[in-house]
């Protein structure tokens, strides 16, 4: 499709709104891509997937994508021997558990003649891994922790470290909470420093309780022993630290390999749920637009009935009724400013854009249309100060690229043909355009005062 009709015909605002539809990057991806195109039975495959996903809508409601993320990098690094971060493996989860609940929502209780619709179908194709998704929700509680149940080991060396912790808080309470003690004390508190249990010593008096210094206050008025009777329990508490990062990067290591056998099947579903939520995408769209698909025809022409422009109001625009190639390839719409003329004509362009790119539009069952190799259109003020052209050379440089590049497959679209020059002059101009085009039996559309 030519770009300059992509741009003044407002296709990207239509693919900003659909963009706003997807509910992840994934799906953003094909959003990003979609381009009108003008083969038949690929139009019609695209409406068809738009039809087929908002059918779900209407029966089920909006489909349950919450958890996809893209853990496309994750599959090749864990493809290769690495083992996943503990926010990979939740990412991955999040996917396993995603993959079943959409899977579950596109395949139960679905009427019987829904057999070929392509969300069933892709529906279909989703594996799931309950065992791996189990294994991973049960070992990791967040990106900061892994459950103590996530191996008996793990549990076995952090409950030794809770026994020495409340041993060590015990034995340091009694020293704070003694008499003998308690005019060296800073603050009656048990507290720590770099993984060590310590007690606040006033300065003055820190050689009173033989220990290690670990911290002082920014004013030095308070030094931060680990008494030596705790210094023993501190250390082993430090080996079962180390001991318990070992057995965690043990248990990383395993979910990790566990992902790993199924790479192929998990890339396999996270390309399904991109597709899923870019077709739920374009069913929320149509919904939003009150939508339909309108009548595929191998004839190139356009039926519009009550056609309502998708970027305005759906509330207050007018719609219109258009025909355009069945008894005529070209129609002049003329009247006053302000009159809706641009607006039809947009109207008519985004339509073909929109459907072509497999998009429902906002209009009335009854219409129909055809498929156009191409659209073109000259539509507004295009005045270039860089190349030193008026508004009218910039039309009359664009009018014969268009003149130029157009067949008899093309949308051709003008506003206000002729204008700019002496109306004279410029009718006659219009005269000739058009003429010219009718003769080619290209489908054309004009506005004109």
């Amino acid at each position: 499709m030519n770009d300059r009709a992509l741009r003044v015909l407002e296709y990207d605002k239509i693919m900003k709104i659909l963009s706003e539809r997807t509910v992840s990057a994934l799906g953003r991806t094909y959003v990003d891509d979609l381009k009108p195109v003008s083969d038949f039975y690929k139009v019609e495959e695209r409406l068809k997937e738009t039809s087929d996903a908002a059918a779900y809508l209407w029966r089920k409601g909006g489909a349950p994508f919450g958890g996809i993320h893209d853990i496309r990098g994750a599959l090749k690094r864990v493809g290769i021997g690495s083992t996943l971060s503990i926010s990979d493996l939740l990412k991955v989860g999040d996917v396993l558990r995603c993959s079943r609940v959409i899977k579950q929502f596109l395949t139960n209780d679905v009427p019987a003649d829904w057999e070929g619709n392509t969300a069933l179908e892709l529906g279909r194709q989703i594996t799931g891994f309950k065992q791996v998704e189990d294994a991973i929700s049960n070992a990791i509680i967040s990106e900061d922790e892994i459950a103590d149940r996530a191996s008996p080991e793990l549990f076995s060396i952090r409950r030794s470290i809770r026994q020495k912790q409340e041993g060590i808080k015990d034995k340091l309470s009694s020293i704070i909470r003694s008499n003998d003690y308690k005019k060296i004390m800073q603050d009656a508190v048990v507290t720590m420093r770099g993984d060590r249990y310590v007690i606040p010593i006033k300065q003055e008096f820190k050689s009173q309780i033989p220990g290690l210094i670990h911290d002082m206050s920014a004013s030095g008025a308070t030094v931060f022993v680990e008494p030596l009777s705790v210094v023993e329990a501190n250390n082993e508490i430090k080996a079962l630290m180390i001991r318990e990062q070992h057995e965690i990067e043990r248990i990383l290591e395993e979910l990790s390999a566990k992902v790993a056998e199924i790479i192929v099947e998990l890339g396999i579903n996270v390309e399904i749920l991109s597709r899923l939520d870019f077709m739920f995408a374009k069913a929320k769209l149509a919904r939003d637009m009150n939508g339909i698909c309108p009548h595929l025809t191998i004839k190139r022409q356009i039926k519009i009935k009550q056609g309502r422009h998708p970027l305005l109001d759906k509330h207050t625009v007018v719609p219109i009724d258009i025909e355009l190639g069945n008894e005529f390839t070209t129609l002049v719409i003329t009247g006053p400013n302000t009159g809706g003329k641009t607006v039809t004509l947009k109207t008519v362009g985004l339509f073909v854009l929109m459907l072509q790119a497999g998009l429902h539009i906002p209009a009335k069952e009854g219409s129909e249309f055809g498929m156009f190799g191409s659209v073109y259109a000259d539509i507004g003020d295009e005045q270039s100060i860089e190349q030193s052209l008026s508004t009218f050379s910039s039309h009359m440089k664009n009018i014969v690229y268009i003149l130029k590049e157009a067949d008899e497959e093309s949308l051709v679209l003008f506003d206000e043909l002729g204008a700019g020059t002496d109306p004279t002059e410029g009718a006659a101009l219009a005269i000739a355009i058009l003429e010219r085009l009718t003769k080619r039996g290209i489908c054309t559309m004009a506005t004109t005062h």
